[in-house]
């Protein structure tokens, strides 16, 4: 029988030729897509980041913003904030690939499906938390295998400075350190596992003092926040069509499949698989509380791709997969030459319609707005592009109650503009508000001079419990505990010619908006010093119908809408 040409399992692989050629090209279309498409919402936002150097961020560590920090002092544009995440996926396949020499893979076959595996294209061009992400946990699994065949503190110290750097990237790393040790609980023998621990949390101090400092934002987001919306079965039950198509649209079946039947040899081998199948499960049990975004998965496709790799070597490949592959291949790279390009239909579809036309949205608004401070009420895409195209920071986003919290919550932005000029840009008019029309490529905006800047963004009240159960129209007693973070102080009065304030209840539904209820006047004769704390008691009364509520808490002044000034609060009606 004639051997297939992707079988090789004779000898360690020795050359590297026809990988290097591949990782040459991969480089170069990612340098093509990083120079020719616009800053995406999302970088803008991390590009902020970088403006605003900290150990720690609402959202997630602060990597991310090193990898822009570092590009964009070279470069001051779009693959600036690019470049070293087009460098560093690169880097991180070749490690793959130095890798799997052990292992006999073949050089073709290791083209195909690095080349195939849809997630790795994503963050080949563009900068996200993820793509620092991707790097350290090659490097993490490159040092691994080694470490696992011998005993050495170098190694030891090699592990604990990555894996501090697989959490700076992003908190899921953290599930890579767990999997592979519940595949190789020997470690816990060795002294020098135990000089990894320290050193990576020593490492990793900072953040979590940040985080204490803040009153734990990204805890707080990620696991009540986010946990709060209401589970929708489709979670589930598209989760695993999405990692399909993360994984190849074409082929990405074949490789679980594969992946999941390899022959396990070794302890290395042994951590690829638990990995893989555990990381995956984990955010499949995670669709059960709210939605998973598809790229979530992305470190479970580093080994995930290794077992497919080794699984081809030590099996023969059915004589369709190089055909498969192929298109498979084809099918991904038109993609992004489509979106390089521009092609209309494209152009309209979801995350991609962010990387066309908001250069010119960004001038045009500073057109109107001239050096003032621009604020806007749709979330942090808009003001993030918008200082990133203007090269300021004075575009604000005003969290709204409807919204979530944010890093705008956090910087000092919002500090700054206080009884001062700005401008409002909203998506929607405001009748008898906005009096400005800017008419761009990516649709109308409607626009209007605010003279007298009042917000409370920084302000949060806190429960002792953010679970409440009552019966309907019962009246509840939140007992509100608040402190003023600002440098200036605070009187939530409301003096003649300042901005009414209306501090609100607000009711959500699984129908959106449900209603509203007023704290009563004892609350505006309230002022704060800089650092000083209060007390409020609200009495709020339970919505009539039973079913399951969010109630949040939020300070509202004209023309804006009222902040988010508490955790979302599960507010349950028997």
């Amino acid at each position: 029988m004639q051997q297939n040409s992707l079988n090789n399992t004779q000898s360690p692989v020795k050359y590297d030729r026809p990988v290097i050629y591949f990782l040459l090209l991969w480089t170069a279309l990612n340098v093509l897509q990083a120079c020719t498409l616009e800053i995406h919402a999302d970088e803008a936002y991390y590009w902020m980041y970088s403006r605003f150097l900290d150990w720690g961020y609402y959202d997630h560590p602060p990597m991310v913003a090193l990898f822009i920090k570092a590009g964009y002092s070279l470069m001051q544009s779009e693959f600036g904030v690019r470049l070293f995440t087009v460098l560093s996926s690169t880097i991180s396949l070749y490690l793959i690939w130095l890798m799997l020499k052990k292992y006999s893979v073949n050089a073709r076959a290791f083209i195909l499906v690095m080349a195939g595996i849809f997630v790795f294209h994503i963050y080949g061009f563009t900068t996200t938390p993820d793509s620092p992400l991707l790097l350290f946990t090659a490097l993490f699994f490159y040092v691994y295998q080694r470490y696992i065949e011998k005993d050495s503190w170098p190694l030891a110290l090699i592990l604990g400075v990555i894996i501090a750097g697989l959490l700076y990237s992003k908190y899921h790393g953290i599930l890579l350190v767990i999997f592979t040790l519940l595949s190789n609980i020997k470690l816990l023998k060795r002294g020098s596992f135990w000089g990894i621990v320290l050193l990576a949390v020593g490492l990793y101090v900072p953040h979590i003092l940040w985080q204490v400092n803040h009153d734990y934002p990204s805890l707080k987001y990620h696991l009540s926040e986010r946990s709060a919306e209401t589970y929708n079965f489709s979670y589930s039950y598209l989760y695993p069509i999405g990692q399909l198509a993360m994984a190849g649209p074409l082929i990405g079946w074949f490789l679980f499949y594969k992946s999941f039947t390899v022959r396990i040899k070794d302890a290395f081998m042994r951590a690829l698989i638990v990995n893989s199948v555990g990381i995956l499960l984990f955010f499949f049990f995670t669709s059960f509380k709210g939605e998973v975004q598809l790229h979530w998965t992305l470190i479970a496709y580093v080994p995930l791709s290794m077992l497919v790799l080794i699984a081809f070597a030590q099996s023969s490949i059915p004589p369709w997969f190089n055909k498969l592959a192929i298109a498979n291949i084809a099918l991904i790279v038109l993609l992004r030459l489509c979106i390089i390009v521009g092609f209309p239909p494209l152009v309209e579809v979801g995350a991609i319609k962010s990387f066309f036309g908001f250069r010119d949205w960004a001038k045009a608004v500073h057109a109107k707005a001239g050096d003032n401070y621009v604020i806007f009420s749709e979330g942090f895409q808009n003001p993030s592009k918008y200082n990133f195209y203007n090269n300021t920071v004075k575009g604000l986003n005003y969290d709204t109650r409807y919204y979530r919290r944010t890093q705008y919550d956090i910087w000092p932005i919002d500090d700054s503009i206080q009884h001062k000029r700005a401008y409002l840009v909203v998506e929607d008019p405001i009748p008898g508000t906005t009096t400005d029309t800017i008419k761009t490529s990516v649709g109308n905006w409607y626009a209007c001079w605010v003279n007298n800047v009042r917000t409370y963004q920084k302000i949060d009240f806190e429960l002792p419990a953010y679970k409440i159960t009552a019966s309907p129209g019962e009246k509840v007693t939140l007992n509100l505990s608040f402190k003023n973070t600002y440098s200036f102080p605070v009187d939530f009065g409301n003096a003649p010619g300042e901005p009414p304030l209306y501090f609100e209840a607000c009711f959500f539904g699984d129908d959106g908006f449900q209603n509203v209820q007023k704290a009563d006047d004892s609350f505006y004769h309230i002022a704060l010093q800089p650092g000083q704390n209060a007390h409020y008691n609200f009495a709020v009364t339970a919505p009539a119908k039973k079913g399951r509520y969010e109630l949040i808490l939020s300070l509202r002044t004209l023309p804006f809408e009222g902040g988010r000034n508490s955790g979302a609060i599960n507010f349950t009606v028997k």
